[in-house]
């Protein structure tokens, strides 16, 4: 009799008695692994529900940068001169949607969510008039019970001078359950009031970048890049003039104007990136204040900020929670920078810079964008973590 190995070759195709059942067999597992699948799906669906909903109301450039570069989300239409743009993610127990544009007025759109985020600029008296409107709008749609909870994102006066927002905030007997402010705002504590980073100038358009093989392998040509407007009497002065003096300016890419322009043009804008791709560090002088856009800008590219560390005048410094300011967010999380207390520093950094050698930087790089990288999903699932513990009933019965 046949063994059960042995295979019986009829023509040149293999003759197996077992095969029929095998289908049937092969089918049979199938449907158990299908519905398998179904059961892990159904599991995770109820362990995953999403108990919350939140809509976030983009009234600020900086939400671009909460949405875009820290939550990776997308918006439709992809046209940044959209009227009105949105998108929505799920992330943690959270059901996520962004609104943005001209067109997201308070009364004309449709609250979907118990629980709203508020992005709003508070950079100048003129910017403070119109988010006031846009608390006193949340403010009735909580006393009318249309929405549950409050939390705002708020990009900060340069000067820290944020006092106008306190009285909104639920610790002061307004509604405002949690407050994200940029900048060394000394009220930060940690409990319901955060620090939050300034990002990327979103307001010109700076696009989130994607790490390519180039940008970290390619050698670049220029050792340093300031394109900045150098002010009256500023560090940046003293800057321009230490790289004039010692013959550095030749090896870096210095483009220095004396006013500052808000609108980029195409150019202007190309101009910058290029700058940041094809140097090694990036020189960030303090402006205003000493977080500035370019410190992320440099840190999408590759380039690493050579940060000037020094405290700027008006009200921002240490909180009860981080005595590290200025750039206390920054420090805490561990940025990879140079950090210098004075542009006399400057001439020395460039010359071990001339001696690095290729692989050297390919590391540094890669660390960088590494950082930057956790960073902001470190800031992610902070801002998440911080909502859903407010937001969501505690189960402490």
């Amino acid at each position: 009799p046949l063994g059960f190995t042995d295979h019986v070759a009829v023509g040149n195709e293999e003759w197996n008695p077992w095969d029929a059942d095998e289908k049937n067999e092969l089918a049979a597992s199938q449907q158990r692994y299908e519905a398998y699948l179904k059961m892990i799906k159904y599991a995770r669906s109820h362990l995953e529900q999403t108990s919350l909903r939140v809509q976030i109301w983009g009234k600020a450039a900086i939400g671009l940068y909460l949405w875009q570069h820290i939550f990776g989300g997308h918006l439709e239409p992809a046209d940044v001169t959209a009227q009105w743009r949105e998108g929505s993610q799920k992330a943690g127990k959270t059901y996520f949607s962004f609104l943005t544009g001209p067109a997201v007025v308070p009364g004309h759109f449709s609250v979907e969510a118990e629980h709203v985020v508020l992005v709003l600029n508070g950079r100048e008296p003129a910017k403070v008039a119109y988010a006031t409107q846009w608390l006193q709008y949340a403010q009735t749609l909580v006393e009318t019970r249309k929405i549950q909870q409050v939390a705002v994102v708020l990009l900060g006066s340069e000067q820290c001078g944020n006092a106008w927002i306190q009285p909104y905030l639920k610790r002061n007997g307004g509604f405002v359950h949690l407050l994200f402010v940029t900048y060394d705002c000394v009220f930060v504590n940690e409990q319901d009031i955060f620090q939050w980073p300034l990002g990327v100038a979103t307001y010109r358009s700076f696009p989130v970048v994607e790490p390519s093989w180039s940008m970290l392998h390619d050698p670049r040509p220029y050792l340093c890049n300031f394109l900045g407007t150098v002010y009256k009497n500023s560090s940046r002065e003293t800057l321009i003039k230490i790289l004039k003096q010692d013959g550095l300016d030749k090896h870096c890419w210095i483009a220095a104007r004396e006013q500052w322009q808000p609108q980029e043009t195409n150019e202007s804008f190309k101009n910058y990136q290029d700058a940041l791709l094809q140097s090694d560090l990036t020189l960030c002088p303090v402006g205003i204040n000493t977080e500035c856009y370019r410190i992320y800008e440099a840190c999408s590219y590759g380039s690493l900020p050579v940060v000037e560390d020094v405290m700027t005048p008006g009200d921002c410094g240490n909180s009860s929670m981080y005595h590290s300011a200025p750039l206390q967010l920054l420090k805490t999380m561990g940025a990879p920078f140079i950090f210098i207390k004075n542009w006399k520093e400057l001439p020395a950094i460039l010359e071990k810079e001339k001696k690095m050698s290729l692989q050297e930087k390919i590391q540094r790089r890669k660390k960088l964008l590494e950082w930057y990288r956790n960073f902001k999903a470190w800031m992610k699932q902070k801002f998440i973590n911080t909502l859903e513990n407010s937001f969501l009933p505690s189960d402490k019965g």
